[in-house]
């Protein structure tokens, strides 16, 4: 099914239409339209979640050092008391020291972003990021 397109103008100021060229360049984006259509889709994302009464669908990435001791542990225990909110996770070992987890979470934005927060806050989690998504 092929969907409209609408096209527009936009007037910038020079210096932030020269931030967009490099972006562009920089994040290797076939054109601008590109680009404008992936920062619309993000600030939808981001008003979707800050309004949202329904599910919406997250997913934590988290690095850590498998060897803290009983890290592993709270972090189940985590996920098993938001059992019905954690869909699947993933689990690879990086290094000798070091995982990549990621965690898929559906449920409200509230407690999503809790799981997230208790995750990421423990000893021994050297990256936490939440990447939210919503249905277009």
């Amino acid at each position: 099914m092929e969907r409209k397109i609408t096209r527009f103008s936009v007037s910038l100021p020079q210096d932030l239409y020269d931030e967009l060229e490099n972006r562009v360049i920089k994040k290797g984006y076939a054109s601008r339209s590109e680009l404008v259509r992936d920062m619309i889709r993000e600030k939808l994302v981001d008003e979707k979640w800050a309004d949202s009464k329904g599910d919406v669908v997250g997913v934590l990435t988290i690095i850590y050092d498998h060897h803290q001791r009983e890290l592993n542990q709270k972090m189940i225990d985590i996920q098993h008391g938001s059992y019905i909110n954690v869909l699947c996770s993933t689990h690879i070992h990086i290094n000798h020291h070091n995982c990549l987890e990621t965690i898929m979470i559906k449920g409200g934005p509230d407690k999503i972003e809790e799981i997230a927060f208790e995750i990421g806050g423990l000893k021994g989690v050297k990256y936490a990021k939440l990447t939210k998504t919503i249905a277009f």
